[in-house]
């Protein structure tokens, strides 16, 4: 994961801000205040997006393949620290688990095992699908943003599922 966020920091300082001089209008109070008021996993799902796409209208030229770049690659990081967070959480939760299941005497699949193997095969995953969003440009200037564009959905969808747990 770290490696697709730094190509895209890259692509985003090379080719974006420093050579337009260009300045994103990016706040994650979009997105924060959209969660705190939805109670469904599918109404928080629908904030994923939104600021960047506030960053997007709210940045003159903010249409600009750079400035779409940027604006995603903003929120996509935000994800990805919640998405972090929230595999601390579930894997903390996981080795008291495994932890008492081992002092219960239950020989029960371990959770550790489990929630790290998940992770580890939906990383390559997400970066594969997101690799082939952006072929389908051609080597185009849209493949940038629709690279970033798959990242941040996808991460934002994994940190919703670590963060609501295995009954959603």
């Amino acid at each position: 994961m770290k490696n697709i966020l730094k190509i895209a920091a890259a692509f985003v300082s090379f080719a974006a801000f420093p050579a337009l001089g260009q300045s994103l209008n990016y706040s994650d109070d979009h997105t924060a205040s959209c969660l705190a008021v939805g109670k469904s996993l599918q109404q928080k799902k629908a904030c994923i997006g939104v600021s960047a796409n506030a960053c997007m209208e709210d940045t003159p030229g903010g249409f600009s393949t750079a400035a779409m770049t940027g604006c995603l690659d903003h929120e996509l990081n935000w994800w990805d620290k919640r998405l972090n967070a929230a595999y601390r959480t579930r894997m903390k939760q996981s080795k008291a688990d495994d932890a008492q299941s081992r002092a219960d005497g239950i020989s029960a699949p371990s959770k550790v095992k489990s929630m790290r193997a998940m992770q580890q095969t939906w990383i390559p995953y997400r970066d594969a699908r997101c690799h082939d969003a952006a072929a389908q440009f051609g080597g185009g200037t849209g493949a940038g943003p629709a690279q970033v564009g798959c990242l941040l959905t996808m991460t934002a969808e994994q940190a919703l599922f670590l963060e609501t747990g295995p009954d959603m």
